[in-house]
């Protein structure tokens, strides 16, 4: 099984109080570089997410970049380039999806290129503007 895991999924592994950490370690300690992924951008979403926490949750870029590390050893980073870009973009458009959740868009682009099977995300509902390609491998974790 190819399993691509979404920011949402990633940022609660690193948390052990979060309300999603156990079902999300759980999928990435299930998954290697062969069978998991993620977006190239979620590296910077997770680094950004993890030093902008509040209060007791926020952690500095260096230790953001020891977790960086650990995605980057078990999961596949899928890149995207110009033209994956712009087909993603011009998939957004058509769908209607507008804002921030481009970034999710961009994404589940992501997760299509991986060839993933399932898209792991607690964000289901940005996932699922993305059309059935996407939604028929939508699930939490």
């Amino acid at each position: 099984m190819k399993g691509f895991l979404d920011t949402s999924v990633l940022v609660a592994v690193f948390y052990g109080d979060h309300v999603h950490h156990h079902a999300s370690m759980a999928i990435f300690l299930k998954l290697g570089t062969s069978t998991g992924s993620c977006g190239a951008h979620s590296l910077a979403e997770v680094y950004a997410t993890l030093t902008r926490m509040p209060g007791k949750h926020r952690i500095s870029g260096e230790q953001a970049m020891l977790f960086i590390g650990n995605i980057r050893e078990r999961l596949s980073i899928v890149p995207l380039d110009g033209d994956d870009y712009a087909e993603a973009l011009q998939s957004a458009a058509t769908l209607g999806i507008v804002g921030g959740n481009a970034y999710d868009a961009l994404l589940a682009h992501c997760a299509i290129k991986a060839k993933a099977e399932t898209i792991y995300s607690w964000n289901s509902r940005h996932f699922a503007q993305c059309g059935p390609q996407v939604t028929k491998r939508l699930r939490t974790p």
